[in-house]
């Protein structure tokens, strides 16, 4: 408990990744977290609510109290899907005064928007994260999950690491942002689990990616932790990513329509922010040219990067730090950088994380043995 107490409500300084640790009952953890970062949720949620409204990302404007009635009719979705994770999420919102609705927006914002983008008509300014799965055989024996995370600017001082400790189920380190319950991350069993933004033209009243994130993370087998995916009621549109511990990986274009599952083969499976399955395409909401181009110019970079025989840690580090293409760096009109990246071994139980830009920070490396 002392470490927790130590760790607790650290400040992001000298580029360094700052972790919380967050253990016991759901409502334990959710408290803990709202209490250590209390107004910098509330301002990061007065900010996520701002541009649920204003239009930008979800294509269409609406008013505040729209927006939030909204959110509050999703959350009979996230309860039935997970009790504990919407407990915990509920807990962290008291704990900073904020409604439950707040929550759901300041967590899962970027399928929150395609729910919006469902009640009326646009094109959304949405263009985040590279992301990579490298197979054993091209990493010693060791693969390896890797991306950046890219998103609106003012997200950036807002990154952190969950270091969550359930009291039933394996500890994880997450890969965060203040307020959202998970985006990346590794547990003890071995389940690594990666993501990019994909944009749905018709979004749902269902369940928020971060919330799929930490299920997916209280596995101790990839199958169950495929499901977890395949089988939610989802909000909007994602790419998830997945790899363990024996060298078993999949990725999935998860649509509120469906999905559509790649598994891991001698390859690298390499994705970006546009679907790649017909199926998948045809649910997808248009891109701005611009923001179409830098998805396809990322997706065949980092393959480009990625057409080798071995590649090793200091290969994903490189890649996140491109500045060809894949480290994304803050311009207007869309203000897109890559606030962090992460990078996980399931094999070895290890992650290195780096907060904000990775071309200008280091990485930071957990693991459980700590």
């Amino acid at each position: 408990m002392t470490e927790a107490l130590e760790e607790r409500g650290a400040k992001q300084g000298s580029g360094a990744m700052r972790r919380i640790v967050l253990e016991g009952s759901p409502e334990e953890m959710g408290r803990q977290h709202g209490e250590a970062y209390r107004d910098e949720i509330r301002a990061y949620a007065e900010d996520r609510v701002a541009l649920s409204a204003g239009g930008s990302w979800s294509g269409r404007a609406a008013d505040r109290q729209e927006v939030l009635d909204l959110a509050a009719s999703m959350l009979p979705a996230h309860r039935a899907y997970s009790e504990d994770l919407c407990r915990e999420m509920e807990a962290m919102a008291e704990a900073c005064d904020l409604t439950p609705a707040e929550a759901v927006i300041v967590g899962g914002f970027t399928d929150f928007v395609d729910a919006v983008r469902a009640t009326g008509a646009g094109v959304p300014e949405e263009d985040d994260c590279t992301a990579v799965v490298v197979p054993d055989a091209m990493a010693g024996g060791q693969g390896y999950l890797a991306q950046t995370w890219d998103m609106h600017a003012s997200a950036t001082e807002h990154v952190t690491l969950l270091d969550v400790r359930p009291q039933d189920g394996p500890r994880a380190f997450v890969f965060s942002t203040v307020g959202c319950l998970g985006q990346i991350g590794i547990n003890e069993a071995g389940i690594a689990i990666g993501i990019n933004n994909l944009a749905a033209e018709v979004g749902m009243r269902g369940v928020t990616w971060p919330l799929v994130i930490r299920q997916v993370l209280l596995q101790t087998d990839i199958d169950a932790a495929l499901r977890c995916i395949t089988e939610a009621p989802l909000t909007g549109a994602h790419h998830y990513l997945l790899l363990d511990a024996s060298g078993r990986g999949f990725d999935v274009e998860a649509m509120p329509q469906g999905s559509a599952v790649r598994e891991l083969g001698q390859e690298p499976l390499v994705h970006t922010n546009h679907c790649l399955d017909p199926k998948s395409v045809q649910y997808e909401a248009e891109k701005p040219p611009a923001l179409m181009a830098s998805s396809q110019a990322r997706l065949d970079r980092a393959k480009e990067l990625l057409d080798c025989s071995q590649v090793e840690l200091a290969d994903l580090m490189a890649l996140t730090r491109d500045s060809q293409a894949i480290c994304q760096v803050s311009k207007p009109p869309y203000h897109i950088e890559s606030s962090g990246a992460a990078i996980m071994r399931p094999a070895t139980g290890e992650m290195w994380a780096v907060w904000g830009l990775p071309s200008e920070n280091e990485f930071d490396h957990f693991r459980f043995s700590q």
